[in-house]
């Protein structure tokens, strides 16, 4: 792994190099780290890179609580853009079939190369991905899963079975059903690239018992700021401590 200068405060990018490929990224780390660090990992969307909004802003505020945030460009985005790059350069990577495995690849081996460099060994795991972030993320918590890697949380969405990645719909159908740990899945009503049922299909495909829709009106990239806040409070409490999942009926006398 080779650091390099960093394009943003509190950052630091990085490349490693494989025996496949050129992976990027970038990691928030906070000064007094230790083994048991929380760490997240942040997938962008098709039109980002490591720095897509509203990463930088979850990174740093999970630095105030003591965790670290990992972020990777896209397969070809960012310090690894293809041509124009963004979902362009998106669509015509996806002709290729590996593409997938090689993304959950990239994830699964930075997270063990970056554990192994900074010393998180037995550090909890949380996810956040949106977009491009569920279509990689789900495969890659899916994998993660079956080599016994933890995650005690994510938050997905902006993605579905149909739509913009139909051909990817039945995979992300069983990838997501490996998934058992806890879930905020995000939707967007009006979305153009992906329609209700497919974001529905995708939610209920989820494996895990602890899962929660949020349904926002608005295009793919109307998230409302109050989405990125609760997710957040999702992620930073389910990091920190064990929460139970009260359910509390408002009719009971």
């Amino acid at each position: 792994m080779k650091w390099l200068e960093s394009e943003r405060e509190s950052a630091r990018d990085f490349r490693l190099e494989t025996s496949d490929r050129l992976i990027t990224g970038a990691l928030w780390l906070p000064d007094n780290h230790s083994a048991s660090t929380p760490l997240i990992l942040c997938g962008h969307g098709a039109s980002g890179d490591r720095y897509q909004a509203p990463i930088p802003h979850l990174a740093k505020r999970f630095l105030a609580i003591g965790a670290a945030t990992l972020s990777l460009d896209g397969p070809v985005h960012g310090l690894r853009q293809v041509g124009p790059g963004g979902r362009e350069a998106l669509a015509e990577a996806f002709k290729r079939p590996e593409l997938t495995d090689e993304m959950v690849s990239d994830w699964l081996d930075s997270l063990a190369t970056v554990r192994e460099v900074v010393g998180l060994e037995n550090n909890p795991l949380a996810y956040f991905g949106l977009s491009m972030g569920t279509i990689f993320g789900i495969p890659t918590l899916a994998a993660a899963a079956a080599k016994g890697i933890p995650f005690r949380a994510s938050v997905l969405g902006l993605a579905g079975t149909s739509g913009a990645v139909g051909f990817l719909g039945e995979r992300l159908a069983k990838d997501a059903a490996a998934i058992e740990h806890p879930v905020l899945f995000l939707m967007q009503l009006e979305d153009e690239l992906f329609d209700r049922q497919g974001y529905l299909t995708l939610f209920d495909a989820i494996g895990s018992p602890d899962k929660r829709l949020h349904a926002n009106p608005g295009l793919h990239p109307e998230i409302p700021s109050e989405e990125v806040d609760a997710a957040f409070a999702f992620l930073s409490a389910r990091l920190t401590e064990d929460v139970p999942r009260d359910v509390t009926n408002p009719l009971a006398d």
